[in-house]
């Protein structure tokens, strides 16, 4: 095993799974994140938070480590900034926090639309999930609407939106829609860090 992968969640992994495969395809010299996975170059750390915690916790196994964080919103990402700083002082190890306010923010409408069958539009520190979840509600719902719902339904609809999102919507990316979403090309600099890691391992 060359290097870990540290993100939060495991919707994190399904994105980058698959968003990578995606991006191998169109280059090669791209890493195919899910085919290192399959021959135990890489293994996926999912955190569940709390990025700050694991700033030095993996630093005994002397294995290359990545790790990707959502950039949230202040004052979280003030203190995710300074995480991410401290992870780039250690040897064989790379930080990065998305400019976006999480993954699913990567995507474009039409991916979303091709699941959902929903016309949305939405920013780069909007909370995806949730609005998607609201119009998917919304839309199926004439007597009842999302604001009535109880905070824990909204909470696990979300999560059901979620899952989708990360799996079946990225899977309705092509590389132009992606190069629209991200035309700074962040997340293929992030795939060629984990190559570059992998590497010198």
């Amino acid at each position: 095993m060359r290097v870990l992968v540290v993100v939060e969640g495991t919707h994190d992994i399904k994105f980058l799974r698959r968003i990578s495969t995606l991006l191998h395809a169109d280059d090669s010299a791209l890493p195919d994140l899910a085919g290192m996975e399959r021959d135990r170059e890489l293994i996926f750390l999912p955190i569940s938070g709390h990025p700050q915690a694991w700033i030095r916790r993996l630093a005994p196994l002397g294995i290359a480590e990545f790790h990707l964080y959502d950039r949230e919103q202040s004052p979280v990402t003030e203190l995710r900034q300074q995480t991410v700083a401290t992870i780039n002082q250690r040897c064989c190890c790379r930080a990065v926090l998305t400019s976006k306010r999480s993954l699913e923010n990567y995507l474009h409408p039409r991916a979303i639309q091709a699941v959902a069958d929903i016309t949305l539009e939405f920013g780069d520190q909007d909370y995806v999930a949730s609005e998607v979840a609201q119009r998917v509600f919304d839309s199926s719902h004439e007597d009842y609407s999302w604001s009535q719902l109880t905070r824990r339904a909204q909470v696990r609809l979300t999560n059901r939106v979620k899952h989708w999102l990360n799996t079946s919507a990225v899977e309705q990316m092509t590389v132009p829609l992606l190069q629209e979403r991200d035309p700074d090309g962040e997340i293929i600099s992030w795939l060629a860090t984990i190559g570059q890691l992998a590497e010198t391992a």
